[in-house]
């Protein structure tokens, strides 16, 4: 879980407020579902009739799945990680190759299905698709290889705080 109280209001923001985590698989993988809102789709100039909207009816931007990409498969790598080792967010993009296989239109819900492929001590290669709901279709895949980084001692520290408070709140709901 991630717990920010900036102000901060990016797009990684955005991301947070949308993204629900299905599943998890112990070994360095997820399932995420979002509904594909105007926040996330470009102009679609054949639909589009009122200028003044910044979104209108459309489909999901090509840079939007690289961000859901980036952001699916690198936090997916949780369950693999501990201090000293991947730590949580720990890492930067090396590559993020993208093949976009059909158009996401807006108002679609989605599936981000990412696993790890390969961790080691400094590189991990990752893996995400995006589909549908019911599997049928495949919107798009993704390969995404990292490269630790060093934590800030202060940011590391903080994040092993927040992952306590969480641990010790699903203890107490069993």
């Amino acid at each position: 879980m991630v717990t920010d109280t900036s102000p901060q209001q990016g797009y990684d923001r955005k991301f947070f407020e949308d993204i629900r985590l299905i599943d998890v698989d112990p070994s360095g993988g997820a399932t995420w579902e979002m509904d594909v809102t105007e926040y996330w789709s470009n102009l679609n100039a054949a639909e589009r009739r009122d200028l003044t909207k910044y979104h209108d009816v459309g489909v999901m931007h090509g840079g939007a799945y690289a961000v859901i990409f980036d952001m699916c498969t690198a936090i997916s790598m949780n369950p693999i990680t501990k201090p000293g080792y991947w730590y949580f967010l720990q890492g930067v993009s090396r590559s993020l190759n993208l093949s976009y296989l059909k158009g996401i239109p807006t108002g679609t819900t989605i599936r981000i299905k990412c696993t790890t492929l390969q961790h080691g001590r400094t590189m991990a290669m990752l893996r995400g698709v995006i589909e549908s709901v019911d599997g049928k279709i495949v919107y798009a895949t993704a390969e995404h290889h990292k490269v630790a980084t060093p934590a800030k001692p202060e940011f590391a520290e903080r994040l092993m705080k927040e992952r306590e408070k969480v641990a010790l709140r699903r203890r107490e709901k069993l």
